[in-house]
């Protein structure tokens, strides 16, 4: 009865979990635009692109997908044969037991009429199972803890993940251990099918069963006469060889029995197999009602995103489903650090303390702000700069295995982070060059926001775009700014300058202009100088540091190899530092 329960409450817990978790997918957003798309429409469209897909050629697209990357990972493959190996081993044997002997009742005795758990070959193939996802958790402690892979970070639900597998695996082994050798379990079971009424049948049968099926009988102890084992035989013959197998089948269970026999009669008395099918239920029971919350969601919506990115792309697709779907990569990932190895800009984290550079710790983060779980400033500011440290490549989105387009994912979340207020520095910088390629996808007042809050901010700091003829105090030069720019090796060159004005006739921004000064405050070869000078805060509040298009004009006009374009590079990196410092 408590089980009974127990079994209702956690599928109760499983479906309306189920139902929560894909109503977020049209409900929660990611980007300014589909807060604009109410849920009903999003709703609607999805089922009309799930039709419209299914009745059109489009279909055998997503069959493709479906069988190369879904049923045989082929993502995975590509990337890591090891990683591929530890995947199939979980994935293909967590649910070939849950189709096999989960649903028995609904899947194996459907096909099979005459299907017995204790009969080969399902005897064997639960086992086969079993060890599968056994050697798949081995390979992924070997990996994450041995191995050591670069980046790949772990967290509590990587941590629930095995143990709660782990957890149902060995208590099933060794549940089926201790029934191989439970006296209690043999009484059960010939109390219940077997047509033996008399002692002397009893006894015959159980001396069979002692010696070929491992029981340990409280009574009863080999060697056996060999009538008496013939007469066994043919009873198990008449009443058990239908539904059983010979337990060495099961080949870990049965070495799990050897290994306790001597103990069997105590374990037998305490109730230890009891205790370990409740064990094993639990778990079960846990595991099934957790998994819409934790991570291992992703057996579900991992390949539900390599369709729906097989057949959808950001041009073509209604703009109601790629909200829709960009929701439902967050609870796609896997988690498996493949990103992160494969960013071009993963090595600044071991300069810059930030997890969320990483692109697996990134999107892990951007999924708790979607779901409104991050409050803190601070660690807004944190996703943001993760988000703006990055170079657009698109290694990211090659090769993560459940096909998350990340590239589409990080550009809307910062949309939605400037369209909030949030103010970003790195959007006055040439690291905003890839939401310029954009530029067509935004409306004119959202794409001049972000200038105008980080031109704000840094006003704030250094009077950005001040008048230049406030008066510069020279005595007090700021030489450690010199001593800083002569450790940078693209700004080290500065000292090379003799003001020859090259670099300004070159520059394509000063040359818009009729009196460049008068417009940018400084001109390149002026902030050359200001900086052999030491005056950080009239470079700092110059329009032209800004404005300056990373064209390397200037630098490639220089007769004195000077970095003029590095140098601009490194000042900026150096402002935005000081006003990261500060906030």
């Amino acid at each position: 009865m408590f089980f009974s329960v127990s079994l209702y409450i956690a599928l109760s817990i499983f479906v309306l979990g189920l139902f929560w978790k894909i109503s977020t997918w049209f409900r929660y957003t990611v980007g300014p635009g589909a807060r604009e798309i109410k849920t009903s429409q999003r709703l609607f469209a999805a089922i009309k692109g799930i039709i419209v897909t299914i009745l059109s050629p489009k279909i055998l697209t997503l069959l493709k997908v479906f069988v190369l990357d879904v049923l045989f990972q082929r993502r995975i493959f590509v990337e890591s044969r090891l990683r591929w190996a530890m995947h199939m081993y979980i994935y293909g044997g967590f649910m070939l037991l849950l189709l096999m002997h989960a649903f028995e009742d609904f899947i194996t005795l459907t096909l099979f009429p005459d299907y017995a758990s204790t009969l080969n070959p399902f005897l064997f193939l639960r086992t086969l199972f079993g060890v599968m996802v056994m050697v798949g958790l081995g390979i992924s402690v070997y990996r994450r803890h041995i191995l050591k892979i670069p980046r790949l970070m772990n967290n509590a639900m990587d941590h629930y993940m095995v143990i709660i597998l782990a957890i149902i695996m060995v208590s099933g082994f060794l549940l089926e251990g201790t029934k191989v050798v439970s006296h209690t379990s043999y009484q059960e079971m010939v109390e219940d099918w077997s047509d033996v009424d008399d002692e002397e049948s009893f006894k015959a049968l159980e001396s069979y069963w002692v010696e070929k099926f491992g029981v340990v009988s409280p009574d009863l102890e080999g060697p056996f006469d060999a009538e008496i084992l013939a007469q066994g035989r043919d009873l198990h013959e008449m009443n058990c060889e239908a539904c059983h197998s010979r337990p060495q089948w099961a080949f870990i269970s049965y070495g799990v029995a050897k290994i306790v026999s001597p103990l069997a009669v105590s374990l037998d008395k305490a109730g230890v197999p009891t205790i370990l099918w409740s064990l094993h239920f639990l778990a079960c029971f846990v595991g099934l009602a957790y998994l819409p919350f934790s991570r291992m969601f992703h057996i579900l919506a991992g390949p539900l995103s390599l369709l729906a990115n097989a057949v959808m792309d950001r041009e073509r697709s209604d703009p109601a489903n790629i909200a829709t779907r960009q929701v439902m990569e967050l609870d796609a990932c896997t988690h498996c650090g493949t990103c992160s190895l494969q960013c071009s800009v993963g090595v600044l984290f071991e300069q810059i303390q930030n997890e969320n550079i990483l692109p697996s710790e990134k999107l892990a983060s951007v999924k708790r702000f979607t779901a409104n779980r991050i409050a803190k400033e601070k660690d807004i500011k944190r996703i943001q700069e993760g988000l703006y440290l990055c170079t657009n490549c698109y290694n990211c989105t090659l090769v993560c295995p459940v096909g998350i387009n990340l590239q589409d994912l990080w550009f809307n979340v910062r949309e939605t982070f400037i369209q909030d207020g949030h103010p970003e520095v790195f959007a006055l910088s040439t690291l905003s060059f890839y939401r310029g390629l954009r530029r067509d996808e935004l409306d004119d007042k959202d794409y001049e926001k972000p200038l105008q809050l980080a031109s704000q901010t840094m006003a704030e700091e250094f009077g950005l775009f001040d008048s230049q003829d406030t008066p510069i105090d020279l005595g007090s030069l700021d030489n450690s700014f010199k001593k800083d720019l002569r450790t940078s090796a693209q700004g080290s060159t500065f000292s090379f300058c003799f003001t020859c004005t090259t670099c300004t006739s070159a520059c394509p921004v000063a040359c818009n202009y009729d009196n460049p000064p008068e417009a940018l405050g400084l001109t390149p070869h002026q902030i050359v100088r200001a900086t052999a000078v030491g005056l950080p805060d009239l470079i700092f509040r110059s329009k032209m540091l800004w404005t300056c298009l990373g064209c390397y004009q200037c630098q490639e006009a220089c007769p004195q190899g000077v970095r003029v374009t590095d140098i601009l590079y490194a000042l900026k990196n150096m402002a935005i530092r000081r006003v990261k410092e500060k906030t």
